[in-house]
Order: C-alpha cells, then structure tokens, then sequence
C-alpha cells in the first residue's frame, strides 16, 4: 500500500513528482486553499488566475496539472476541487480533504511521491488527507498478466498506485498527529481489504477460501477463530446456511473470528452475509444481472476487516465477526421455492424465492452471535435491490430495534464520510411474510422489500439485545467511473463505519 508520512518541510523545498493544492470554488472564482501559500508565492501569487484562465473552478472532482514555476522543486503542480469555500471563520470539512486527496491520488498514477499541500487545521484533518489519499491510491492488480520478462514492465511503471504520500503542515513529533495517521494508514489498509476480497472472483474466493484467509488473518494478528464446516452446519442444525449452499459444489461456512481486550468493558457483535456467488439459484437471476455477483459477500468482507482494524488500533472492546459464507446455485442438490427450512433458531421458513438467500444465512448467524449475549449486533449485508432503488447507488439504509442506536450509527457514517440513511421497520409489514406452512416465509409484500428484509431478520436476534441492520446493496459495488477515493469495482463499504461504532463503544460513548 501507499506509504503515508507526515512532512514540516516547505512545498517549495520538498523534492516530490507532483505538489498537491487544493483550490476552493468562491463566489468570484476560483480561490487558492490555505497549505499552498509557498506555491501561490512561486506564482507571484497568481496561481488561482492561471487556474481561472485554464477552466479551472474549484468544484469538487476538479483537477488542473501545471508545470512548476521557479522556486519549487517538484516538476508538476496538481490543483485539485475542494468544492464551495467553506463561510468566514469555517473550515474544510474532512470529507472534503478526503475526497479532494483521493482524487489527486488517483491522478498520480505511476507517480514515486506526492506532497499534498493541502489545509491542515489540526491532527483529524492531516489524517483525513492520509486516509483519502491511500484509499485513493487503491488499485486491484492481482488478475492483471505481467506478461513475458520485460514486457510490460514499463507500463506496469505507469499504472503502478502513488507510492509515498507526504502531508505537509501535519507535526511528525506530536502525538495526536502521529495517532491521526496511524490510524489513517489502519483503516484504510483494512478497507482495502475487503476490496481486495470483493473484487476477487468467484473461481477463486468461495466459502472454504474466504474462511482460510480469516484463518490467516486470525494467526497474523492474534485473533481467534473457528469455521464450521457443512458436516459441522449439518449437524448443528443450521438451515439457513445448508439450505443457501447445498446447490453448489462449495460447501458453506460460518466462521467465527474474534478481537477481545483485557479492559474491554462492552462487546460488540457483527454478522456479515457471505454469498461469494449469488446466482440466485433455482429462482435464477435473469442475463444482465449476474456478471457482479462476486460481490454478494461485501457485507461478510466489511465485518471481516473491520473485526482486524479493531485489532490494529488496540481498541478496548471485545469485537466478534461472524462470516456466514455461502454460494447460491442452481442444481438438482438446490433448495427448491416452496421449500421449508428449519432454521438454527427452530423457526421455519417457507422460501418462496432462493434469490432471497442473504436473509436465509444472515438468521443462522444473527442467532448463533445472540446465544453470546453481546452488547450490541450490528449485520452488514448486500441485501436487497429495493434498497437500491429507494436511496441510490451512494447510501446505506440503516435500520434497528433501537432508535437511539440507529441515530447512532447514521451519525457515525456521516462523521467517517459513509453516506447512510435512517429507515424505518413498520411492524404492519410482518404479517406479509405469514407462510400458510411454516412460521414465516422468506418473502413479503413487494412495497418496502428493502423494510420487510429487515423485518424477516430482526425475527432471529436474541430478545433484549440491540441490533441494526446495515443494507449496503448500493455503495458496496460502484460500476461506473471512479470518484474522490472511490473506485470503481469493490468499495470495503461499511468498514468505516463499522470501526467507528467499535471506537465510539471503546471509549464508553454508546451508553
């Protein structure tokens, strides 16, 4: 990954390939942000002209590359949008830093070493910079062929991600800048992760894999960790995962994977839907809508990451993932609809769709993690398209038995910069999931799928524990251009917020 450093030097003295400013879009024009004075001053303070001049705005997404003026020592300026200018006596948000130094990374493909001249206020703003600009650096490479011994070695040179990126105005020796970008290069590393997972294909990552690569992590960061396999599934009486996998030739898995600490007071619990695969089953999905099914497990990926981030920054409380890992497909093993599945809890479960299999092993899990009695669960799961179509590609819903911890995390999303929305649970729309055979069926009324999804599974968490549902069927996968530190492909959506929620609970912030 990126290196990421904290630098005192002068943007006029740091040798670099390229200078990062940032440029604010102001009533009159364009309007050069404070950390670029040594290079507005290498421009005979002319620099937000030359901008002007060039097309230059300062909107958000917006970048200018100039050769350097005399007086710097790096050969390009980068001027990147920072968006409107923030009103007199207010400052950049960290969402804008964030997503102004994911795009200049971005554009630095191939480059050795950026210094970002970009505003630094204090330490959460240098570690906004940090975690923008390594998550903008993200690129998935593993697929790509080196070809033959010097044969594409140049152009790997080119699309290579930013090596170095140096803050400049941040303070090397002070501890809350140094604990800012540690935790910047933490979490970033662990959103990666889970890109990383997302974007690998199902030929490769399949329950058995995807549990061998928490197994790994367990053993490289001290965690603990257990994988139920489908002879263990089987016996245990888990039917929502079995039903889910027992068309494919990948068995599934439930794998527990677990952070605790010695002075931990509260233990959080988070249950991620794993299908590495979702063809939809028997319930077949139609053409068009199976070629990013790979990325059916991000909710398993972001619970997975977010349990080893938790690890990294030693945060005092107990944090338990449990991956409930499946592949969904059609055979003459698969669950039909109409169906019942006894499910880990007992219930029943007529499944009128098999396309509707996330909530399936999501219960096996919520339950399972319940019998622990934890302070709190929280699922991640790319659930439902009705969600998509009620709050867009960009935003997570957010849905609980607890109003005050909904709020709670919708906030949460807000200050790490995940876009989220609180929705609602209308307890009218249970009785649309009454099964005339079993105690319920997988499916209800097609108005409010994305609420009547989470109302199938608040069903199956413990009583008396608080639990949110996180449905990031829109954010987990963006398909079209990049943006800010988004690319395209796996997103690690959620993991920000997850780890949020972990350290707002460490520091006794939840109640």
């Amino acid at each position: 990954m990126t290196a990421l450093t904290l630098s005192t030097s002068s943007a006029a003295t740091l040798r670099a390939d390229a200078l990062v400013v940032g440029v604010a879009k102001g009533p009159k024009g364009p309007v050069v942000a404070p950390g670029a004075e040594a290079v507005d001053q290498a421009f005979d303070g002319k620099l937000a002209a030359v901008l002007e001049t060039l097309g230059a705005s300062g909107g958000e997404g917006e970048v200018t590359k100039l050769p350097a003026p005399a007086g710097l020592k790096a050969p390009v300026v980068l001027a990147v949008g920072l968006g409107d200018l923030p009103e007199k006596g207010e400052t950049f948000d960290e969402e804008a830093l964030r997503r102004a130094a994911g795009t200049a990374a971005r554009a630095l493909t191939g480059a050795k070493k950026a210094a970002f001249a970009l505003p630094v206020e204090d330490a959460e703003s240098a570690g906004a910079i940090g975690e923008g600009a390594l998550l903008g650096a993200y690129t998935f490479t593993a697929y790509r062929s080196n070809g033959k011994a010097g044969g594409k070695k140049a152009a790997d040179a080119k699309s290579a991600p930013l090596a170095e990126a140096a803050i400049l105005g941040g303070k090397p020796r002070d501890k809350a800048f140094k604990a800012a970008v540690e935790r910047a290069a933490a979490v970033a590393a662990e959103v990666n992760r889970a890109r990383d997972l997302i974007n690998m294909p199902s030929n490769d990552l399949n329950p058995k894999t995807f549990a061998a690569e928490a197994q790994a992590a367990a053993k490289e960061f001290g965690l603990k960790v257990e994988v139920l396999d489908e002879k263990a599934l089987l016996k245990g009486g888990y039917g929502g995962l079995m039903g889910v996998g027992q068309g494919s030739a990948n068995p599934p898995r439930l794998v527990r994977i677990a952070y605790t600490h010695a002075k931990a007071a509260k233990t959080l619990a988070l249950v991620g839907k794993g299908i590495t695969y979702d063809s939809g089953g028997i319930s077949l999905k139609p053409a068009g809508h199976n070629e990013t099914m790979k990325c059916d497990m991000s909710g398993a990926a972001a619970v997975f990451a977010a349990v080893v981030a938790a690890a990294k920054l030693g945060l005092e409380v107990n944090v338990t993932g449990w991956l409930a890992l499946a592949e969904n497909m059609p055979s003459g093993t698969a669950t039909r609809p109409g169906d019942v599945l006894t499910m880990y809890s007992g219930k029943t479960v007529e499944v009128l769709n098999t396309d509707a299999e996330g909530r399936l092993v999501l219960a096996d899990a919520l339950t399972r993690a319940s019998e622990e009695n934890p302070d709190a669960i929280v699922d991640v799961a790319t659930l439902t398209g009705a969600m998509v179509l009620a709050l867009g590609n960009r935003t997570f819903g957010v849905m609980s038995n607890d109003d005050a911890f909904r709020t709670a995390l919708y906030e949460i999303a807000g200050e790490v910069g995940e876009q989220a929305w609180p929705m609602p649970l209308p307890a009218e729309l249970r009785k649309s999931m009454d099964s005339p055979v079993a105690d319920m069926a997988n499916m209800g009324e097609r108005p409010g799928g994305g609420l009547v999804a989470g109302l199938f599974l608040k069903e199956f968490v413990g009583e008396g524990i608080t639990w949110a549902h996180l449905d990031i069927a829109g954010p987990a996968f963006h398909e079209s251009a990049p943006y800010g530190y988004t690319p395209k492909g796996g997103t690690g959506s959620a993991v920000r917020t997850l780890v949020g929620l972990a350290e707002r609970t460490a520091a006794g912030d939840l109640g």
